[in-house]
């Protein structure tokens, strides 16, 4: 069964889906997406990933800041679709807009809901220590992230998963989810449990500064959550270090203390609240990451130096 279809997305993670979409002979009449943005060091405005990938297709795009105008509401209604796909797109979906399709407007979610629902639930997922995630098709409602779920599947967050690892991974079970969900023709939707809701705020930078008094466990989570991006990050030396991968190891002594046996390794393993951290992978300002071996041989930390 083949759609006439409106995509609405605008990062990365909603890429899969519209290319899935397409590759399954569905029409995509329009491509909504949030307009170009000045990025790069010469701050020249660049298309959306959704945008660009919309052009490989030669789909047509749109790109209106607010779809609270009743122009844009009516734009939106001509379309005749059967059907609008969300991903990550980014604005606020009015009532008008939820209704115009004749099946509605489904949404791809990146957590196991009523669980993270909102900004950030791939982050918010590794953050807290959960042990599996997963993706839903959601039927969209006028609350943040409350309408009834057509479809989900699950996936393991192992030890050395990052938001970006699962960010990939998520993106491709999604797009197939949807995709799976199309093809089904029937959308019997499941309404949401009225328990075990949580709210997966957007990422605050002060959250990225690692406070040394917690466990090695959390922070292994905290760090591996907001690896790549925006990093957590310590004082080394005077200098900000974003930190992209730690694992919970043995060791004792006051948070935030490079531990001796640091040194007969050629790794860094760092005091916390309970526990330590052995520091994998780390980041100095412009420089790429690298292991900790290799960021030794640059920067020397001796032992009994406290980190920031």
């Amino acid at each position: 069964m083949t759609m006439r279809l409106v995509f609405m997305g605008t990062p990365d993670f909603a890429v899969p889906s519209l290319s899935e979409i397409v590759g399954r002979g569905h029409d995509v009449v329009t491509v909504y997406t949030q307009p170009p943005r000045p990025a790069g060091r010469g701050m020249s405005e660049r298309r959306s990933p959704v945008h660009e990938k919309a052009a490989t297709f030669a789909l047509p795009v749109v790109t209106p800041k607010s779809l609270k105008d009743p122009a844009e509401q009516d734009a939106f209604a001509a379309l005749g679709a059967d059907a609008a796909v969300v991903v990550a797109y980014g604005l606020i979906l009015p009532q008008p807009v939820l209704d115009a399709p004749h099946h509605g407007c489904f949404n791809v979610h990146a957590s196991l809901l009523p669980r993270w629902r909102g900004a950030a639930p791939i982050q918010r997922a590794i953050m807290a220590g959960d042990r599996q995630t997963g993706v839903c098709v959601m039927q969209m409602d006028a609350g943040l992230d409350t309408g009834p779920v057509l479809a989900r599947q699950a996936t393991p967050i192992g030890p050395e998963d990052t938001a970006g690892t699962l960010h990939d991974r998520l993106a491709s079970i999604g797009a197939a989810l949807m995709v799976e969900t199309l093809a089904a023709g029937r959308f019997t939707a499941t309404p949401q449990s009225e328990t075990g809701v949580t709210y997966a705020a957007k990422i605050d930078k002060a959250e990225a500064r690692i406070d040394w008094t917690r466990s090695a466990i959390g922070l292994s989570a905290h760090i591996r959550g907001l690896s790549p991006f925006p990093g957590a990050w310590c004082e080394i030396a005077g200098q900000r270090v974003k930190l992209l991968m730690a694992q919970p190891a043995d060791g004792e002594g006051a948070p935030g203390t490079v531990l001796d046996n640091a040194v007969l390794d050629n790794t860094l393993l760092v005091a916390c609240g309970s526990g330590a951290l052995r520091l994998s992978t780390l980041q100095r300002a412009g420089k790429g990451p690298m292991d900790a071996e290799t960021f030794l041989h640059g920067f020397a930390i001796p032992p009994g130096t406290r980190l920031g």
